[in-house]
C-alpha cells in the first residue's frame, strides 16, 4: 500500500466522523489552553498562600476522601472480578485519589512522628494500591485495531 493510499484512507476516516471529530479536537484544545492558563496561577499561589492554615471541616474532608477511595477500590475490584469493561475507568479514578491522598497526607503532616506515619502509609499502602489500579486500568483498556 502506498503512502498516498494510506493518507487517502486516513482522510476518508476523518471525513466520515465530521463535526464530532472537529468538536473533540476543539475540546482537547480547550483542555490544553486551560492547563497552560493555570501555570501563571501557580506562581501567584506560591507567592501568596500562607505557609500554614486552619481549615474548617478538616476531619470531614479526610473522611470523605478515604470513603471515596474505599468505594473506588471496592467498585474496581468487583467490576474486575466480573470482567466488566468499566473497571478501567474506576481503577483510573481510584489510582488518582490514592496518589492525591498520599501527597496531601505527607505534605500536611507535622514534622516527626506524624510525617513518618504519613510517609509509611504512602509507600506501604496508598502508592502500591495506586500502582495496582493503574495496571488494572492499562490491562482493561481496549486495544487499538489495525
Amino acid at each position: 500500500m502506498t503512502a498516498l493510499s494510506v493518507r487517502q484512507e486516513h482522510d476518508d476516516q476523518h471525513e466520515s466522523t465530521g463535526p464530532l471529530l472537529r468538536s473533540r479536537y476543539r475540546l482537547e484544545h480547550v483542555l490544553v489552553a486551560s492547563g497552560l492558563a493555570l501555570l501563571p496561577w501557580l506562581i501567584v499561589l506560591a507567592n501568596g498562600l500562607p505557609g500554614t492554615a486552619t481549615a474548617a471541616n478538616w476531619c470531614n474532608a479526610w473522611i470523605g476522601l478515604d470513603s471515596l477511595e474505599a468505594l473506588g477500590l471496592i467498585t474496581t475490584g468487583l467490576l474486575a472480578v466480573r470482567g466488566h469493561h468499566l473497571h478501567a475507568f474506576t481503577a483510573t479514578a481510584t489510582a488518582t485519589l490514592l496518589v492525591v491522598d498520599a501527597w496531601f497526607d505527607t505534605m500536611t503532616a507535622a514534622p516527626g512522628g506524624d510525617r513518618l506515619s504519613a510517609v509509611a502509609m504512602a509507600f506501604g499502602a496508598e502508592l502500591p494500591l495506586a500502582v495496582v489500579c493503574v495496571v488494572l486500568a492499562a490491562k482493561g483498556r481496549p486495544r487499538p485495531t489495525a
